[in-house]
Parts: structure tokens; sequence; C-alpha cells
């Protein structure tokens, strides 16, 4: 049963980042208001609450928060059960550190193949160089459920929302990605996951 709270969460229905909030939503079973948000078409209360405009923004009572990973680690720890975050200093760390190599090595090339205003050329290249970075790290996922866990993490909540995109960017995973497909048809059948998603999304696939 969800948790009745005063929550609203601002949300992009196409936009991977405000995905990432909506999966640890779900993820939690965290009944809030979710209020979609086409880009540039901000509400005043939006704009009130969070001076940049931007996308995802959550709003707890007094409380206004943005940027995504601000958002999820603060919903992981608001609502603590089930945690997604480990328990240890230095697990915690680790996750942290691939949530942001996922930022720095694969949320850039997405974001630019997304992009309406970027050049086909680059588009090109972005597409080919996240199908190889995620072929090369598919052996990552052949021991493990989930990503280098045995439990669900705030990392696949960053990694989830990539990976379902990856038909309307343009990208087809091979063979030799069996490990990481394995992963994306048990994750996508979750219950959860597929809660997360809008209208949009689900015309992505």
């Amino acid at each position: 049963m969800g948790v009745t709270n005063r929550l609203a969460c601002y949300s992009d229905p196409a936009d991977h980042y405000s995905h990432r909030v909506r999966i640890v939503l779900a993820e939690k079973g965290v009944s809030a208001e979710i209020i979609y948000v086409e880009a540039g078409r901000q509400p005043p209360k939006l704009i009130e609450v969070n001076p940049y405009g931007s996308l995802p923004t959550l709003v707890d009572r007094d409380l206004a928060l943005w940027e995504s990973t601000v958002v999820m680690e603060y919903l992981d720890e608001r609502y603590p059960h089930p945690p997604l975050m480990p328990v240890y200093p230095v697990a915690r760390a680790n996750s942290r550190l691939l949530m942001h190599r996922i930022q720095r090595d694969w949320c850039g090339q997405v974001d630019l193949i997304l992009d309406p205003r970027s050049k086909e050329a680059a588009r090109v290249v972005a597409r080919k160089e996240l199908r190889e970075s995620l072929t090369g790290v598919s052996p990552l996922f052949a021991d493990k459920p989930f990503f280098l866990s045995e439990e669900q993490s705030l990392v696949d909540c960053c990694l989830l929302p990539i990976l379902w995109r990856l038909p309307v960017m343009g990208i087809e995973l091979p063979r030799p990605a069996k490990p990481l497909l394995d992963y994306m048809e048990r994750q996508f059948a979750r219950e959860a996951f597929q809660a997360s998603l809008s209208g949009v999304e689900r015309d992505m696939r």
C-alpha cells in the first residue's frame, strides 16, 4: 500500500532525469501527485518554488528540491523502506561514484542524441559511442540481478531510463550484450518500473 503524503513532483513526461525520480517513487510505493510539464512550459507554481524552473522538482510541504540525484537521495532517506542505497559508507560512496559515472559517461550522449537541435553528424558519433560503451560494460550484469548489486539501488534508477530510451535513440544492442539485455528484460517487467512510465514513455517502445 502506498504511503499517503503531500508530495508533488513536477515531471517532464519524456525526460530521463524526471523518469529517474518517478522510478524511485514507484519503488518506494510513495503516493505523490505527478504534475507533468512539457519542457519550456513551466507553470507559475513551479517557478515560485524553483527559480530555475527545472525538471524534475519535488515539493514536500514547505520543502522544494530539484536536481534529480538530490531528489532521489532525499526520497531514499525520507522513505527508508525499501532502501535504495547501501548501509555502509564505503558501499554508499561506490554507489555514488557509479551514479556519477553514468552521468558523466552516458547522460551527455543521451542528451545530445535526443536534443532536436543537435547536428546529425554529432548524433551519429554519440550513438556509436553509447552503443559501444554499453556493450563493453555488459559483462558486469552477468553475475548479479541488479547493477553490481544483489538489490535494487539508485544506480539502477539512473540507468534504466537511458536503457528504456535506446529504441527512440536508434540504438540496438548486439548479441554480445546479452547480460545487459537480460537485465533490461527483467527490470522492465518489474511492477514498479511499469508504474513509473508516463504515457509518452510507454509510446517509446
